[in-house]
């Protein structure tokens, strides 16, 4: 039997590497007929909020952005989505980011399927539109080479530009590919693993990371990532960007 005061689970005060063995499922409102499960929030020390929704079927996610946006990111299965008068069917690999002041209604979902979330408070800036909504997918084909390393690329899912304050992307590392640098930067990230393995350094600590396993990263930890095992290591992943750097 296994010990149940084992896990891979470490909460510090400047990162996090939350696993699935320690999953507590909470209420949304509007969200019916799933479980949801509150990965990265506010009460850790972040300003951003990460959930991992697991949808039965029949289950809806019902709402409206109000201050923060939201960014939805089908990992597994099919939804049907609509949102500001926008209709479509969302599958594995395929997004929709929510501006504020948006309803939004997810249903009609395969049993088991997973949604994951970046929530974050969005931040006006003058001269700039907020974002419309915008669908998206994962496509290795627009995916260019990272720091002239083949074994690192990178997808883009957010357009590049002011309007936006959040960005989101997808990191695929082939086997033994590894950060070219121990980054230290002001981005903040909330992170999660679709695919394979490797070993995270986080402020100078040394965690082995698999596919399921999500990660808090605050300003200025400073991280490294390498690749490990016989397959490529895929995250999807969220930053803060394009805003003056201060606390107003």
């Amino acid at each position: 039997m296994e010990i149940s005061a084992l896990t891979r689970s470490v909460v510090k005060r400047n990162h996090a590497v939350i696993s699935p063995d320690g999953y507590i499922n909470s209420n949304v409102p509007g969200w019916t007929g799933c479980t949801v499960n509150v990965i990265i929030n506010e009460q850790m020390g972040a300003r951003l909020c990460q959930t991992l929704v697991t949808l039965q079927a029949g289950g809806q996610l019902l709402g409206k952005t109000q201050a923060s946006q939201i960014f939805f990111y089908v990992v597994e299965g099919q939804i049907q989505v609509s949102v500001d008068g926008q209709d479509q069917t969302l599958s594995t690999g395929e997004f929709v980011y929510v501006p504020i002041g948006k309803e939004y209604r997810f249903e009609d979902p395969a049993a088991g399927t997973q949604v994951l979330t970046f929530h974050k408070v969005y931040e006006p800036l003058e001269g700039h539109e907020v974002p419309g909504v915008l669908f998206g997918e994962k496509d290795d084909s627009k995916a260019p080479i990272y720091m002239n390393d083949e074994a690192l690329r990178i997808q883009v899912l957010l357009p590049d530009h002011l309007g936006f304050d959040m960005a989101v992307n997808i990191f695929t590392y082939q086997t033994g590919g590894n950060l070219p640098m121990v980054e230290t930067h002001i981005m903040e990230h909330g992170l999660l693993y679709l695919q394979g393995q490797g070993i995270y350094m986080l402020d100078h600590e040394w965690y082995p990371i698999k596919k399921g396993d999500s990660i808090w990263m605050a300003p200025y930890c400073q991280q490294w990532f390498t690749a490990m095992g016989k397959e490529p290591a895929v995250y999807i992943y969220y930053k803060n960007v394009n805003r003056f750097p201060t606390v107003v």
